[in-house]
């Protein structure tokens, strides 16, 4: 199992029950005592969890998994997504915008193969895919940068992207419903995806259904300012619904 797939698991069980135990997720994972201790350690280092005498219990403000622990996480339904999304992108000269994520990572390395595109970005992950693609006009806004997601954020990200015409925004989110809108862990990272959107002639948000239905601390947007919700089928059905009624394009990518 790899050490990405082994954190998700064990961030997940401290969400559910809040605690967890060094022999059992070992068990529960089929993997050794030692590799579950050094997998508490990394996390504790993340600020993610503290650890106890046998295992760990959850920090209450461990709620972002860093995404070089998320990035290989349900890739296969994330690149479907990534696929779908793209599909209606104009060709020749247009300019994108991508925030952060591992949904937008995806979508990210399909641009790269594009040609005549602008790309502005305020996440230094996707800014390292595409910025030795000579076809691809990288622009990325200055900012504070965030540890978890790897965005920049603050007033002088909010002001580069003030600043640009764009075509297109490709939006990935925490938590998306037809009643709270668009909705993210972090208030400052919540600011830098509304400016965006606010810039944008087109929006597309690309979400996994596990985020459909779901509504977080910081809102982004309300629902009536996206066009369209790229997802899988895992999504809710009666939220799929209640989205559409309200407006919003919902197509469902062909996931594995």
């Amino acid at each position: 199992m790899r050490q990405s797939d082994r954190v998700s698991a064990i961030l997940d069980h401290l969400a559910a029950s809040g605690s967890v135990d060094v022999t059992h997720i070992a068990a529960e994972l089929g993997v050794s005592l030692a590799t579950v201790r050094r997998d508490l350690s990394a996390l504790e280092e993340q600020s993610l969890l503290t650890r106890t005498h046998g295992g760990a219990v959850a920090r209450d403000d461990a709620h972002v998994l860093p995404v070089r622990y998320r990035d290989s996480h349900g890739r296969a339904q994330k690149q479907a997504i990534a696929r779908a999304a793209l599909r209606g992108l104009p060709c020749g000269p247009y300019v994108v915008a991508v925030n952060g994520g591992t949904t937008t990572s995806e979508l990210a390395r399909l641009l790269a193969t594009r040609t005549e595109l602008t790309v502005v970005t305020n996440a230094l992950n996707i800014a390292n895919i595409l910025v030795n693609r000579p076809r691809v006009k990288l622009v990325v806004t200055g900012g504070v940068a965030r540890s978890n997601s790897y965005e920049l954020v603050g007033p002088w990200a909010a002001g580069t992207i003030g600043g640009i015409n764009i075509g297109t925004a490709y939006i990935g989110i925490d938590g998306i419903s037809a009643a709270g809108g668009l909705s993210t862990h972090d208030e400052v990272e919540a600011q830098i995806s509304a400016v965006m959107i606010g810039r944008a002639r087109r929006v597309v948000v690309v979400a996994d259904g596990s985020k459909v239905g779901r509504s977080l601390l910081a809102h982004i947007v309300a629902v009536a300012d996206i066009d369209e919700l790229v997802t899988d089928s895992t999504a809710d059905p009666s939220e799929v619904a209640a989205l559409r009624a309200h407006g919003v394009k919902v197509t469902i990518a062909d996931t594995p």
